[in-house]
């Protein structure tokens, strides 16, 4: 029965292929009791060391597929599969509770998966997924059930399944896994960025697709569209394959733009950039052209140590970063913790609406031995590359100006201690607060450039966690009051001599580019594979066209009226 379907477009492809269902076997968890506790505890640690030697393999195989990059997930895996507190927890229950080892497990690091799923960033909800496919391997060992091998498909397939782990995706041969559909996930879980490093389409969450096929039904997928159709007709056949040609030639046309300027077509030129977590991103923004890294989330260093990172550690890492990038800019945001971004190391206050509360720059401001110590590193890495530094949710002229007087006392301890860095590096501030945005003429007297973070403007302007599902609605980047304030921060800066960039969703959205680059957007910054792509759309716009095309959308009242608008530009 023909049946169709619309998802996230994860990872950009279209393909058709018969359906391969991926059914994990169901373990039945009881809470048994037992009566030696410590034969069930070796039974739980070597049941660990099973684990972490199937992670080794996985790695093995996604360095050989994918690359470092991804591969470096796994090494994730075997530190939440080794990691002490969650042993010592599970340990605790069998012994406390006399219980048997999974039920234990099962309760334990499903804990640990909701308190990572019930946050808002993204990258912590990726924590959760970790967490589960760890969690899954240790019960499937301690059950002696082995998992369905996809490195073992070897007709072409797409697969259909209820979620697909990393250690699946790793495992997948492009050859003949087509691509995959599933009924959770999003565009920043693990599997599809993995899809998109293998560039195989798939398409997540579609809810219950998996209870709408069988294998070998014929299914046609559409990983820029989101669209899926469960047994197409012969002429939604002949139109996916039209897709796929097309998609094909607009790749061609894409990596043409490699090694180009990114310039409209009336030569107004303007940067685009990439955003990264660690130094191993670098290599993904310079295969992809980045002129600039425009947003380097420090923050990720102190959410994978296991207390403070020291001054070497960052000084490592940052100089990995400016070393990758030569003379290309790095822009290097300093501590942006707190909210629903935590450290298992520190315990933040228990607040009303952590949110709006004790975190980024707040934070940094208050334990300022930990922001010096970043600080020195910073500055000490500087003498490695081009660094820029800003910081984040700046909301007042007084929290900048005490931010870069924590820079100038670094500075100054450096000197003292004859210890180098360089003279050039431009200090800037993250826009995230709507109060910045309307001061932002006031603040770019003191700051160096300014970056539009606009997933964070975007909610607080709006008064909506964009995660919760009843106020989604309100998920609106084209709505005039969110591009109002945009354009007061780009003529704010401006009107300083400062520049401005954008590290937020919206710079890489196709829909949003002409506008951007309408009010005079300076950078864009963007996930690496968006860049050529984004390249190309730039060149073929003309700059007096989109400030007026600009100027238009500010001044309607709705994000529908800005979409026509768009799609009157667009025709």
């Amino acid at each position: 029965m023909n049946k169709k379907f619309n998802g996230i477009g994860a990872s950009s492809g279209v393909s058709i292929a018969k359906v391969f269902e991926l059914i994990e076997q169901k373990i039945n968890i009881s809470n048994d009791k037992i009566s030696d506790t410590k034969k069930e505890i070796e039974k739980f640690k070597a049941s660990i060391d099973d684990a972490i030697k199937q992670i080794e393999v996985i790695k093995e195989r996604a360095l050989k597929n994918l690359g470092a990059e991804e591969a470096a997930v796994f090494d994730a895996h075997m530190q939440v599969a080794s990691d002490p507190a969650m042993s010592k927890e599970i340990q605790d229950m069998i012994t406390n509770e006399k219980c048997n080892a999974l039920h234990a497990t099962s309760v334990i690091t499903g804990n640990y998966a909701s308190m990572f799923e019930s946050m808002d960033d993204e990258y912590m909800k990726e924590r959760a997924a970790d967490i589960k496919d760890v969690a899954k391997r240790i019960i499937n060992s301690l059950a002696g059930v082995k998992s369905t091998d996809v490195s073992m498909i070897n007709e072409e397939v797409i697969i259909v399944a209820y979620d697909l782990t990393p250690s699946d995706t790793a495992q997948l041969d492009k050859k003949f896994v087509k691509g995959f559909v599933t009924d959770i996930g999003g565009r920043t879980s693990h599997a599809a960025i993995m899809a998109r490093s293998l560039e195989i389409p798939a398409v997540l969450g579609l809810n219950d697709i998996t209870k709408h096929v069988n294998s070998g039904d014929k299914i046609a997928i559409n990983g820029d569209t989101g669209e899926v159709i469960v047994n197409p007709s012969d002429n939604e056949i002949v139109n996916f394959e039209n897709s796929a040609r097309e998609l094909e030639e607009s790749k061609k046309l894409d990596a043409k733009f490699k090694g180009k300027k990114s310039v409209t077509s009336d030569n107004h030129q303007i940067e685009i950039a990439a955003n990264i977590g660690s130094p191993k991103d670098v290599e993904g923004a310079k295969e992809n052209d980045a002129e600039a890294v425009g947003l380097f989330r420090s923050e990720f260093l102190y959410m994978d140590a296991k207390d403070w990172p020291t001054e070497e550690e960052q000084y490592k890492s940052y100089s990995e970063a400016l070393k990758g990038m030569g003379n290309k800019k790095v822009v290097v945001r300093t501590l942006d913790i707190g909210g629903d971004k935590i450290l298992n190391y520190f315990k933040f206050p228990d607040e009303m609406n952590p949110f709006l509360g004790y975190r980024a720059i707040r934070l940094s401001l208050d334990k300022k031995d930990i922001f010096q110590t970043q600080l020195r590193a910073l500055l000490r890495a500087s003498v490695h590359g081009k660094l820029a530094i800003m910081f984040p949710m700046i909301a007042t002229v007084d929290e900048f100006l005490n931010a870069k007087k924590e820079y100038d006392k670094a500075k100054e301890d450096l000197k003292k201690e004859g210890i180098e860095f360089a003279n050039d590096i431009e200090v800037g501030m993250m826009v995230e607060v709507p109060a910045a945005a309307v001061i932002a003429k006031q603040l770019a007297k003191h700051a160096d450039f300014m970056s539009i973070g606009t997933n964070d403007l975007m909610q607080y302007t709006m008064a909506s966690d964009r995660m919760n599902e009843k106020v989604s609605y309100l998920y609106q980047p084209l709505n005039p009051s969110i591009l109002t304030l945009i354009n007061m921060t780009i003529e704010g800066a401006h009107s300083e001599g400062k520049w401005v960039g954008m590290c937020g969703e919206m710079a890489g959205d196709k829909n949003a580019i002409p506008l951007l680059v309408g009010m005079g957007l300076d950078e864009f910054s963007m996930s690496a594979t968006s860049i050529l792509s984004a390249r190309r759309q730039i060149s073929n716009l003309n700059y007096e066209e989109v400030k007026k095309l600009a100027s238009e959308a500010i001044k309607l009242s709705t994000q529908d009226e800005v979409k026509k608008l768009l799609e009157k530009f667009n025709k």
